[in-house]
């Protein structure tokens, strides 16, 4: 309850002061390349239900529906600006939507895409799927795309067992520090 209270009056007080930031960030994506800014991508949540999760687009149209780090030539699919969106996290920002209505929260896992069934069928054996899906967790600051997914995993079904208030804040300050230094970030 605490959790949730939490996750919609930030989500709520961000979405307020990040406006003009999503409004300059529509623009920047829609003026550099075709398409729409913001791109639905289809994210398992909680119980392994599925939602659309939004995101600015970072990739052109025609990209292939896979993690970025399966595709063999990533930056060919770049937009313009997708680079610096994704070095500066501001591709995430439209997940504050995904916050406020309860889809997700400011930390859990990383909400898997639909076909990575590996990912989902490690986190349903682990009890992992039992957790409304985060904008960060305890495997993205501990790695990212950077560690296997059995690995990932096992830093999720941590969490999952350590989560608390307390745990949730030092994981938000961690990957605060991890974006400024741009730290894992996903090219």
């Amino acid at each position: 309850m605490l959790k949730r209270l939490f996750d919609f009056s930030l989500s709520l007080f961000l979405i307020i002061i990040f406006l003009p930031f999503f409004i300059v960030v529509f623009f920047m994506v829609r003026l550099t390349s075709k398409g729409p800014a913001i791109f639905w991508s289809e994210r398992v949540g909680k119980n392994n239900v599925n939602f659309m999760m939004p995101k600015f687009r970072t990739m052109r149209i025609d990209t292939p529906q896979v993690a970025t780090h399966l595709l063999t030539d990533s930056k060919s699919y770049k937009t313009p600006v997708g680079d610096f969106l994704r070095k500066t996290s501001l591709d995430e920002l439209p997940q504050l939507w995904s916050i406020l209505t309860g889809k997700m929260s400011f930390v859990g896992p990383r909400p898997a895409l639909y076909n990575q069934d590996d990912l989902i069928a490690l986190r349903t054996e682990k009890e992992v799927h039992q957790l409304i899906p985060g904008l960060t967790g305890w495997a993205q600051i501990n790695g990212r795309d950077e560690i296997p997914i059995p690995q990932k995993v096992e830093l999720d079904f941590e969490y999952s067992k350590k989560r608390s208030f307390l745990f949730d804040i030092k994981i938000m300050i961690l990957t605060f520090i991890k974006v400024v230094k741009k730290e894992d970030v996903s090219h």
